[in-house]
């Protein structure tokens, strides 16, 4: 399990990395940049969520063909995968760059955040789209690898992405050297051309390396009973990752309604909170990969031991984090604003108190993500796409919503409403774990071809 988590570890903290950065260099650029990238994101992970759904229907049914002993399917539904999410991939870039300033309107903004952000939420949202495909080519990468149990090769793939944005950002948002100053658009350039670089990487890896499931060509030929299955597996978790966008959007049309200052603060906490979520979705995913390649194997007890493993690291490694958090929660956000920055002090205030609020259900996110990928990894994604609504549906939006507006506690009741969901979300899960019922391959074994000469 540890060999399977940590590279994904890596590749989350990469991951966020690439945000960070581009909090970093943005909120040095101005805080109005790194409120406007906290509006457009849900928006952008909106379209993301949709294909996100059907990659995860790759690595599950990648994981049990290869626990079954099935390459050559695992080969195939590879392919498939990537044909048919890159396929989704076009439609959805094209749609959200014509799309973008509609999608932006539907936010209920106020005055000062209307008038100041939206504009340069729409100027990054416009150009981000464009590189959709490039962006969903790596996903499709690294989650076929995860189901094959190769993470280390998507680890390292991602660190020379995260590198070149970190190294691009800056001289595309301030036109240092030959470069053009192109703001917050230049932070989505940077993204895009290491996403790509990313992509091209992967596709090579899994045509003319080992390092994968063996796709070739003729492995492309579109195979519609294939493509049904992945959509069948696909949908719940893409319509779970969409409802949690929505869901997200919604938060974010209350946060707009709030002055800049706040909702620069919601957005770099946000950033700053997904770093705690780098060991639990490392450990669920890894959690996610040995339940399916054991129930692919008619090991359902070994599937449940590595869960509640899984459930006892995550809980110990995030108290631990939840401790640091909560004592340095302001000099850490301090670090991404600039001294100069219009409203820094406020934001730092607000953005720690945000941490500092969140603390209390770190130890409930470690559980309810090593749980939701036990669900995954035994193909159950309608349960998994359950509880997750209930932890965003029930136990944020609406808590969200009755302490900022309906008790007035304003900025101070979203961050209590916020912290609520994981919550009630991990009390579900652990519940609907006890019933035993997810032990169920979802794929039929094969006996291995014989070897030929």
């Amino acid at each position: 399990m540890i060999r399977l988590a940590w590279p994904m570890i890596v590749i989350q903290l990469l991951q966020v990395a690439y945000n960070l950065a581009d909090t970093f260099w943005l909120g040095r650029y101005s805080s109005n940049a790194v409120a406007a990238i906290s509006i457009a994101f849900p928006l952008i992970f909106f379209l993301i969520s949709v294909g996100g759904g059907f990659t995860t229907a790759g690595s599950i049914l990648v994981a049990q063909f290869t626990g079954a002993d099935s390459e050559q399917s695992a080969g195939k539904v590879a392919a498939q995968t990537m044909g048919f999410v890159t396929t989704l991939a076009l439609v959805f870039g094209v749609v959200g760059h014509f799309i973008a300033d509609e999608m932006l309107g539907v936010l209920p903004a106020n005055p000062e955040t209307a008038l100041q952000v939206i504009p340069m939420a729409a100027d990054y949202m416009s150009v981000f789209f464009l590189g959709m495909p490039a962006l969903f080519g790596f996903f499709v990468f690294s989650s076929l690898m995860r189901g094959y149990g190769n993470t280390r090769t998507p680890m390292l793939v991602m660190f020379v992405s995260v590198l070149l944005n970190v190294v691009l950002d800056p001289f595309l948002i301030f036109g240092w050297w030959v470069f053009p100053q192109l703001g917050i658009q230049g932070a989505a350039v940077a993204t895009i051309f290491a996403r790509a670089v990313a992509a091209l990487i992967g596709v090579y890896v899994l045509f003319f390396t080992t390092a994968g499931p063996n796709v070739e060509l003729e492995h492309f030929v579109p195979d519609f009973s294939l493509v049904s299955r992945i959509v069948r597996v696909g949908t719940p978790s893409a319509a779970e990752q969409s409802t949690s966008a929505l869901a997200m959007i919604t938060l974010t049309a209350m946060v707009a309604s709030f002055p800049p200052a706040v909702v620069a603060a919601f957005g770099l906490g946000n950033r700053l909170i997904s770093l705690v979520f780098l060991p639990a979705m490392g450990l669920g995913r890894a959690t996610n990969t040995m339940v399916g390649q054991n129930l692919g194997a008619e090991k359902a007890a070994r599937a449940e031991r590595a869960v509640r493993i899984a459930v006892k690291v995550a809980a110990g490694v995030l108290l631990c984090i939840a401790v640091i958090a909560a004592i340095f929660a302001g000099p850490i956000v301090s670090v991404f604003l600039g001294p100069n920055t219009e409203n820094a002090a406020l934001v730092v205030e607000y953005g720690a108190m945000y941490v500092r609020i969140r603390t209390v259900e770190f130890v409930f996110i470690g559980v309810l993500q090593v749980l939701l990928g036990a669900f995954r990894g035994a193909g159950n994604t309608k349960t998994a796409m359950g509880i997750s609504m209930v932890t965003l549906w029930l136990g944020r939006v609406p808590t969200v919503y009755f302490f900022a507006f309906v008790l007035a506690w304003g900025a101070t009741g979203i961050w209590v409403g916020m912290a609520l969901g994981n919550i009630a979300g991990a009390i579900v899960a652990a519940a609907w774990f006890k019933r035993g019922t997810w032990k169920q391959a979802i794929v039929d074994r094969e006996s291995p071809a014989p070897a030929t000469d």
